[in-house]
């Protein structure tokens, strides 16, 4: 006779399995619904609803895996961010930070991947969005436009914001890899900083160090063999 392995349970397995258990047949949709719902929180960044870098970073490979050099990826940078905190306060900064992310999601559309770079308090933003090759410089001007529209943050009263831009593509720089399309993408960003334009990325700015797929010493990089 064959013996059935026993296998052990921890104590919080079993609660959840008498849990689960309690769960009838018909309340399944309602708490799957819960439980995906909470699942979506913990990626999403509290204060702007973008993704957290360990959501989008896999997300946009997939992006691009699928839609090869019509996946536009984007690193925007708030120019003088700091000053939004210092000259009014860290509430203006964070309707600068939230109206943003607004503006970036709404361009993109319902099937892109926004994402903020540096977690809590970063003011960089990485978008992956579905985009032809002949709507590229369109696309781009019209969402210079829209981060550039002074943002409300009281009773008739705004701050005027700029947001630099880097793009690139697959066909631009040769390589579908995500980190080397987000490097070359902020090195673009970069060497617009302050132009009022967003610039596309060629096969020039991918031999650019790098970490994490950002320029050493900023925010979300580290010490390591790339920065010396």
């Amino acid at each position: 006779m064959t013996s059935v392995p026993r296998v052990a349970l921890s104590p919080g397995t079993i609660t959840t399995v008498l849990a689960a258990a309690a769960i009838p047949a018909a309340g399944w949709a309602a708490h799957s619904v819960v439980w995906h719902r909470r699942l979506a929180d913990a990626s999403r960044d509290k204060l702007t609803g973008t993704l957290r870098r360990e959501a989008w970073e896999p997300q946009i490979q997939r992006f691009i895996d699928r839609y090869g050099d019509n996946a536009l990826l984007c690193v925007c940078d708030i120019d003088h961010f700091k000053q939004f905190n210092d000259a009014f306060s860290h509430h203006v900064g964070d309707l600068v930070l939230k109206h943003t992310a607004g503006r970036l999601m709404s361009w993109a559309g319902r099937h892109s991947i926004v994402g903020r770079m540096g977690g809590d308090g970063g003011d960089e933003f990485v978008v992956c969005a579905w985009v032809g090759a002949s709507r590229r410089t369109l696309r781009l001007d019209q969402l210079n436009r829209a981060l550039r529209e002074p943002i409300p943050i009281g009773d008739r009263q705004f701050v005027d914001v700029a947001v630099s831009i880097g793009a690139a593509t697959p066909d631009a720089i040769g390589s579908r890899d995500r980190s080397q399309l987000q490097r070359a993408a902020d090195v673009a960003m970069y060497a617009g900083k302050h132009r009022g334009q967003a610039v596309q990325a060629t096969r020039a700015h991918i031999g650019a160090v790098s970490i994490n797929g950002r320029r050493p010493g900023r925010i979300g990089t580290h010490a390591g063999p790339e920065a010396a």
